[in-house]
């Protein structure tokens, strides 16, 4: 290794130190800090997004990838893992160098005060509690999309932090294809009798729940001797390193599918981080891979195998066993169409697999709307109402079961809701992809066995980390483009089946 790639590797590393050192005082503020912290943690954390904004932009990092440019080559093999590190550590540095740090420290301070204040307003179902918080979180937002620059589309460049390549043009063409075949599916199915699932809003003791989730998680492959799972008001999943991968999930007395389906997803993002070689942390080869990829990692587990029959076959028996109340007397079929229920809801995490993405939709026009200045932060509620009622046919009636429903936008992450779609998009094609190459699959799932699609999932998808975007990896396993011709398929096969049509 040469004294300039040796010197470069040492710099980042110090640089994904302070990452997971401001990861690690979010995940405490998201699950153990007193509410009494938000103020300092503020401060904490935007002065360590500062320090590491500073380390990677400085010019001595500049001056070693200039030393570095011919070890890169134009178009370095994907196995040569020096020449992709220099490659991702260039791009990492061109957009941070964007970047003032003034701007990075301001975003980081506002969304942590944000992130209370949204808590808050949502418990208090009071839009104008966070409005002021998110008005200057957009605004900083859209200073950060002028430094990042755009060709035609303010949007695309926010798109691009998380989904790497993509843009909103190329969104909206697979967006329009799921809109002609969705909408009029969710009609029909809205017009056929509907499942029932109350025996699934009868009482299961907490514990109870936990219980089973965790059997689940290990049978399943999530590492528990390199991950851990704690409850949190929005599940979500953070990784520090190779061998500490934090899940989090939140439980309900009345409700078992929210608090199991939570667990399952965000097992899903944590075998994906585990997933990643040890040797990819701390370097940009782990550093801003394809949301969309890691969603359909957790939509894969979530949806595509945690709502199948072949699933239950095996677990629903077990299930039972722990909970004979409310599951006596249910059987396979009438528990798979229960999990399957479909229901225009105002809830995007608890939404069903069919309307799921008509709430992806909301968001996606919302944003767009906010930071091109032709949407005012204080006329969100009631824009966010005209969106529902467009797609989903129902308006909310509080704030809290409306505007105020997602974290995403007090943490700044403004362009991330259309990788959740993206995401469902991708889970149908690799695990089609999976099964044509392991045949055996869904009769493994029958018996209990997921050993040979998550270990698929590491050799084809997790092994590579940030080196491919969606587009590339999605060619590279399937051999083809990333197609939303597969999902509907599976959607219109699967709830045609479950209503009857």
């Amino acid at each position: 290794m040469s004294d300039a790639l040796q010197r470069l590797r040492a710099i980042i590393s110090d640089v994904a130190a302070l990452r997971a050192a401001e990861a690690i005082l979010g995940w405490d503020q998201e699950t153990y800090m007193p509410a009494g912290g938000a103020e300092a943690r503020a401060r904490h954390r935007a002065v360590l997004a500062r320090l590491s904004h500073e380390r990677l932009t400085s010019p001595e990092v500049g001056e070693l990838l200039e030393q570095l440019r011919e070890r890169e080559g134009a178009d370095p093999d994907p196995e040569d893992l020096d020449a992709q590190y220099i490659r991702l550590a260039r791009t990492q540095y061109e957009r941070a160098t964007k970047l003032p740090s003034r701007l990075v420290q301001e975003l980081t301070h506002a969304a942590s005060l944000a992130k209370d204040a949204w808590r808050a307003a949502k418990q208090a179902s009071d839009f104008s509690q966070f409005a002021p918080h998110l008005e200057r979180l957009v605004e900083l937002t859209i200073e950060k999309a002028e430094h990042l620059g755009y060709n035609e589309d303010i949007y695309d460049a926010l798109l691009d932090l998380y989904e790497p390549g993509m843009t909103a043009a190329e969104v909206e063409r697979v967006f329009a294809a799921l809109k002609e075949r969705l909408v009029p599916l969710v009609q029909q199915v809205s017009e056929a009798p509907q499942v029932h699932d109350a025996f699934l809003k009868q009482h299961f003791d907490p514990q109870v729940q936990w219980d089973f989730g965790m059997d689940v998680l290990r049978a399943i492959g999530f590492d528990l001797t390199r991950g851990r799972q704690d409850e949190s008001a929005h599940p979500f999943t953070t990784s520090f390193s190779h061998g500490d991968v934090r899940i989090t999930t939140r439980i309900f007395p009345n409700d078992w599918a929210s608090g199991f389906f939570s667990t399952l997803h965000e097992a899903g993002h944590g075998i994906h981080s585990q997933g990643v070689p040890a040797e990819f942390y701390d370097t940009p080869l782990a550093w801003g891979k394809s949301l969309g990829i890691s969603e359909s990692q957790s939509r894969l587990w979530e949806n595509v195998v945690g709502r199948s029959r072949g699933f239950w076959e095996f677990w629903l028996p077990r299930l039972a066993r722990r909970f004979p109340g409310p599951l006596s007397g249910v059987d396979l079929d009438r528990f798979y169409r229960a999990i399957n229920r479909v229901e225009r809801s105002f809830i995007r995490t608890d939404a069903d697999e069919l309307t799921y993405n008509l709430h992806i939709f909301v968001r996606f026009d919302l944003e767009r709307l906010l930071v091109s200045r032709r949407l005012d932060v204080r006329d969100l509620p009631a824009a966010w109402n005209a969106k529902m009622q467009e797609y989903l046919g129902i308006v909310p009636k509080k704030d809290a079961e409306g505007v105020l429903q997602d974290i995403h936008w007090s943490l700044g992450a403004i362009g991330y809701f259309p990788t959740y779609t993206l995401g469902n998009v991708l889970s149908v094609q690799y695990y089609d992809q999976a099964v044509r190459e392991h045949p055996e699959i869904p009769d493994e799932m029958r018996r209990g066995k997921f050993d040979t699609l998550r270990i698929w999932t590491n050799q084809r998808i997790h092994r590579w980390g940030a080196i491919f975007n969606a587009v590339e990896l999605t060619r590279r396993v399937t051999g083809g483009p990333l197609d939303s011709g597969p999902y509907i398929r599976y959607l219109e096969t699967k709830y045609r089946e479950i209503y009857r049509l």
